[in-house]
């Protein structure tokens, strides 16, 4: 492919042309985007282990690297741009690690800083690896196509971080009243986070809901119209087609999964049928859906390799524009054969060969998909844990084909997952910053070695993370189960791997135990870690902080000795649930075709499978914040009547761009805050813990979020508030773009 000089594929014209080389890669520039990582990473483990979510870093990394740099000097906007895909790294990896591997605490293992730091380590590399070929197809050619809308907000923040004027202004606008509107929803609680309406009594299972969330509201005018409407229609058929079709032909319906409960369907609540039923059925048409758009990308994806090894041979010849220079394919490859080989040969992951393959394979199927999903929607909407249930029903089929089904190979299809969900994670965090760097101008292999640094800073606190809230929250509860008996005995002859001993003694109250870990329900035993005595009698369940259900510790006396809040890990559940299913052959499959159908009838349409699929996998809350943010696009471009190409620096677009980063940074205080436990003493001396955000008695809104305001209720309070941002939104946007 011939490139004019001085212009890219396509003619498109970055903020900083390819000709010229201002300052980009710096050490303090590395140094502060690994630290911010860190920070991030830290918060989004909590995150991801309190409610299944995280909170994108790129842009507020960016914000706060405009700021520290204009502190201390001036740095150029390539530096600036070097500093957030740094520190991006960090909330992808932890995102992928939170997710997955709590659930080995539900299967009777015990999290472990070497294992933990490992994968996020290793998946965080591959997921770089496979996005340097994917970078010219997905980012360069795609351009105009895939909006990338994190990506294109991040470079909007930084170009007007660079050129101040009236798109700073707008920008930061949008910033200060995204923080504000996110702090006193989370922190004030002035309204309600998620209103929402059932409609039980004339059509049961029928709901509506929204999440107040600025920072989607950004992402849905960003992303556009069309594409919002179509992640708005799976978000009908989930929640008021099939829950009310459910509800309509079997309501005494049970959860069909193992462990799934017994409640019956129609005492569920709408996210209660999602998560027993729906899930799976959107799980299986993003499955589809990313094989279909795999299939589609490959020639674009053969011609990016063909190109990368046609750079080797042409090494002789005139060296790529500097904005068109990625990192050769001799890495890719040479890279990707490293990874088989240390997955393999490392011993605390326990992967065979095999499964290392497997890893790799599925590694560049997800980052593909997780890059176009990521392009069209956002890291926002990103459904990791639709690929990671993907992942892992493939590798369990697999391992049942071969009769693999024992505990250990359990343990194995997790790890599997889990590495592939970091890479996935990370790959589309990675795309969303090399569309940053593709508006910019900066240089594609500087990035690519630039967040390969953040992937090795955040991966060593992200295990650390893991297991000190997991420690903290740790709780130990009574047991007795006289017909048990635990003898080193009974370990040789029974079942392998259903029950084993650990290595070292654990003290508690002055005596010191042996440590059983119980990995299937055995004689009466359920799963998980006790404390032995002497006699081989169960004395203590050692009650995990993440996934556990003690919160409180009784003393000898019967008093209350510590009270903690747990971690729910909610994608923890779901993995676990999985691999038993597949693995026992319990997992309802009519479910999973039902969803591949979907998306194959989709397809059939017209329609943009991808964000379809997604809707129908989210809450429903997710769908329809986005859809406002495209319905006020859709006004706004009706009446400023911009061309696509001013549409791109509209008014509208700087306002959303800075509605997600307030939005963002919002969403890293509010982590901070709940994340952060602070001692005290209840009544009759109590040991207790509480978020820093209670102990400083924030929340004066709290009478709002419960009664409303101007006689409205909650709900109509809520989004009487919203709706009035959604106003304001269209408001900016409708103006017509000013020149400079």
């Amino acid at each position: 492919m011939e490139v004019r000089e001085g212009s890219t594929a396509g003619g498109f014209r970055p903020y900083v042309p390819p000709e010229q080389s201002p300052t980009e890669t710096t050490l303090s520039g590395l140094v502060v985007g690994s630290i911010l990582g860190i920070v991030f990473a830290a918060s989004s483990v909590y995150l991801g282990l309190k409610v299944g979510l995280t909170v994108s870093a790129s842009i507020p990394i960016a914000v706060l690297s405009i700021t520290i740099f204009r502190a201390f000097g001036r740095a150029t906007i390539l530096q600036n741009n070097i500093v957030q895909t740094t520190g991006s790294a960090g909330e992808s990896i932890a995102a992928g690690v939170a997710f997955t591997l709590p659930s080995l605490l539900l299967m009777g293992f015990d999290l472990d800083l070497v294992r933990t730091t490992l994968i996020a380590l290793l998946g965080g590399a591959l997921g770089v690896l496979m996005m340097i070929p994917l970078r010219q197809g997905l980012i360069v050619k795609e351009h105009g196509k895939l909006p990338f809308p994190e990506g294109t907000a991040c470079a909007q923040v930084l170009i007007v971080g660079d050129k101040g004027g009236t798109s700073a202004k707008t920008v930061f606008q949008g910033f200060g009243i995204g923080g504000l509107f996110g702090l006193l929803g989370s922190l004030g609680r002035f309204w309600t986070e998620y209103p929402s309406w059932r409609f039980d009594r004339w059509f049961k299972g029928g709901s509506l809901s929204f999440e107040a969330s600025p920072a989607l509201l950004g992402v849905g005018y960003i992303i556009g119209t069309k594409t919002s409407m179509i992640m708005m229609a799976g978000g009908v058929l989930a929640f008021l087609v099939l829950i009310p079709l459910m509800h309509a032909f079997g309501p005494g319906m049970t959860s069909p999964l193992i462990g799934g409960g017994t409640l019956p369907l129609a005492e569920m609540s709408p996210g209660q049928v999602r998560n027993a039923f729906v899930l799976y059925i959107g799980a299986g048409a993003v499955a589809t859906g990313g094989i279909l758009s795999l299939l589609r990308s490959m020639p674009t994806i053969l011609a990016a390799f063909k190109r990368g090894f046609g750079s080797l041979r042409a090494a002789g010849e005139a060296a790529p524009l500097r904005t068109e220079n990625d990192l050769p394919m001799t890495i890719v490859v040479g890279g990707s054969l490293a990874l088989v080989l240390a997955i393999w040969l490392i011993p605390a992951l326990g992967i065979d060969f095999v499964s290392s393959v497997l890893i790799v394979l599925f590694g560049f199927f997800f980052v593909t998909v997780s890059s176009r999903i990521t392009g069209e929607i956002g890291s926002s909407s990103n459904p990791i844990s639709g690929m990671t249930v993907a992942t892992l029903l493939i590798t369990c089929l697999l391992f049942l084909a071969v009769k693999w089904t024992g505990v250990s190979y359990k343990e194995m299809a997790l790890t599997t997952a889990a590495l592939v969900c970091v890479a996935a994670s990370n790959g589309g965090t990675i795309s969303q910053s090399l569309k940053t760097g593709h508006l910019v101008g900066a240089t594609p292999r500087r990035q690519q070695a630039a967040i390969m640094v953040g992937v090795v800073t955040s991966a060593l606190v992200i295990g650390w993370t893991l297991l000190y809230l997991n420690r903290a929250a740790t709780t130990y509860a009574e047991r007795s189960y006289p017909g048990f008996t635990a003898t080193e005995e009974k370990l040789r002859e029974g079942p392998p791997d259903l029950l084993a001993f650990a290595e070292e003694r654990e003290e508690f109250r002055g005596r010191e135990y042996r440590v059983l870990y119980v990995r299937n329900d055995t004689e009466g035993v359920p799963r998980g870690k006790y404390l032995v005595g002497d006699d081989g009698k169960i004395a203590f369940l050692v009650d995990p902080g993440v996934c556990g259900v003690e919160d409180k510790q009784i003393g000898p006396d019967g008093k209350v000795e510590k009270e903690v809040r747990k971690y729910d890990a909610p994608k923890a559940q779901l993995f676990r649930l999985v691999i038993d299913g597949v693995l026992e052959q319990k997992l309802p499959w009519g479910l999973v075709l039902v969803g591949v159908f979907l998306a194959l009838m989709t397809d059939l349409l017209g329609v943009s499978i991808l964000p379809f699929a997604v809707g129908v996998y989210l809450p429903f809350s997710t769908s329809a914040s986005i859809f406002l943010g495209g319905l006020a696009r859709h006004f706004a471009d009706k009446r400023s009547k911009v061309t696509a190409e001013e549409a791109e620096h509209s008014p509208g677009v700087l306002f959303s761009s800075g509605l997600i980063a307030g939005g963002a940074i919002a969403g890293l205080v509010v982590a901070a805050m709940k994340g952060t436990p602070v001692g005290y003493t209840g009544p009759e001396g109590v040991e207790r813990t509480r978020p820093l955000d209670e102990h400083l008695g924030l929340g004066v809104g709290l009478s709002l979020e419960e009664h409303g305001l101007f006689g409205l209720g909650p709900n109509g309070w809520a989004m009487l508030v919203y709706g009035a941002l959604a106003f304001l939104l269209y408001a900016v946007a409708a103006r017509k773009p000013k020149n400079g």
